[in-house]
């Protein structure tokens, strides 16, 4: 039995992603279960979160990310706490030692792949680099006793690199703060009289302000007549993008949580998202149990969240005019509502508790994988 976790990850608090978002509820589901956790992260506001220690290493941002470097105190600290299994999360250089460390003791680690690393060398016009980043990606993941993959479509990447001990584990939603309830709220409908004091239909993002997100992308959107657009979320790109939309009925909130944010979705008509890196697409997912109608390209993580026609719509981001072309559509409030209620029953069943249950599950399976391994291994001794 699991009594015991590190979590080694390449990102945590105060950065806010989708790694960082993820390990927090998993340290939430450790907390519910009184299981013992350490976390290894490249920065931390505090040493202790949730009553579990935080250790930091050294970093350096790298495309403005804060990229953690190995050091002989990573491993002073995964021997001092002992850990029944070692969870890496988006494992670069940080989680590649985590994932040697528990090779040479004889424990089980298990892999989250998360980010698109690759792919954003590409965004960042890097794409000379992409065959050594996949060689890369394959040489830390294949230490790994198990790796886990959001979709299926990030499962066949990792399968692509020649791995095979692949499973595919999602990610739970907030049902309590994201859901179609809020659109009635008093905050929401303050927010929507402020954005669109005509009742014009409100067009929305969430999520991290960067390039690899393409946010400049919903500009295709601003010749439509009776439509207001609401950006929720900071990031490197936010300056660039209030330049570029200035004069255009676009409001910025910055960075939501809580009910902030299940406000702002509530707020919006229709959600759209642009990046075509994405492993997963949380805020996707939040949009869906918020009843939203969904438009996002038909590429990695979305096309795994978005059931075409039924609970959203996918485009094709090549094509001139296919994201004012889908959004156009939604301008129908039956196919809005219905799309809507599809979307937010499509999402009913994953809750954060239920999803990570199956993370434990994989724990457990890796734990007994490494168990019979040592077994053999004797044995033959």
């Amino acid at each position: 039995m699991v009594q015991r976790v590190a979590v080694v990850t390449e990102s945590f608090l105060p950065q806010i992603n989708g790694v960082t978002g993820s390990v927090l509820r998993v340290l939430e589901t450790f907390k519910q279960r009184e299981i013992e956790a350490l976390v290894v992260a490249p920065t931390s506001p505090s040493s202790k979160h949730l009553g579990f220690s935080v250790r930091t290493a050294v970093s350096l941002p790298v495309l403005q990310f804060p990229v953690a470097f190995p050091g002989p105190s990573i491993t002073r600290s995964l021997d001092a706490f002992g850990p029944d299994v070692v969870h890496v999360a988006a494992p670069f250089m940080l989680g590649a030692q985590a994932i040697a460390w528990a090779n040479r003791r004889g424990v089980p680690s298990v892999a989250i792949y998360q980010t698109d690393v690759a792919g954003y060398l590409e965004r960042y016009n890097l794409s000379f680099a992409r065959p050594v980043m996949d060689r890369l990606i394959a040489g830390i993941h294949q230490g790994a006793t198990l790796n886990l993959a959001p979709t299926k479509d990030s499962a066949n990447y990792l399968q692509s690199l020649g791995l095979r001990n692949v499973e595919i584990w999602g990610r739970g939603v907030d049902r309590d703060l994201f859901n179609s309830s809020y659109r009635d709220a008093r905050e929401a409908l303050a927010l929507r009289r402020r954005i669109a004091p005509a009742g014009e239909i409100v067009v929305g993002f969430v999520g991290r302000l960067a390039q690899e997100k393409q946010v400049q992308r919903m500009s295709e959107l601003f010749g439509l007549e009776g439509v207001r657009f609401l950006v929720v979320g900071d990031g490197p790109e936010r300056a660039r993008l209030e330049e570029l939309f200035a004069g255009y009925p676009v409001t910025f909130t910055g960075a939501l949580t809580g009910l902030d944010l299940a406000h702002a979705y509530g707020a919006m008509d229709i959600f759209t998202h642009f990046g075509t890196e994405e492993t997963f697409g949380q805020t996707i997912q939040e949009a869906q149990a918020a009843g939203l109608a969904v438009v996002a390209p038909n590429v990695g993580g979305p096309r795994n969240l978005i059931e075409d026609g039924e609970t959203g719509f996918l485009v094709d981001h090549n094509e001139s005019g296919a994201y004012e072309k889908a959004v156009k559509r939604l301008f129908d409030l039956g196919l809005r509502s219905r799309v809507g209620r599809n979307a937010e029953a499509a999402v009913s069943g994953k809750s954060w508790s239920a999803n990570n249950a199956k993370l434990i599950g994989h724990y457990e399976n890796a734990l007994a994988t490494t168990r019979a391994r040592i077994a053999e291994q004797l044995e033959l001794a």
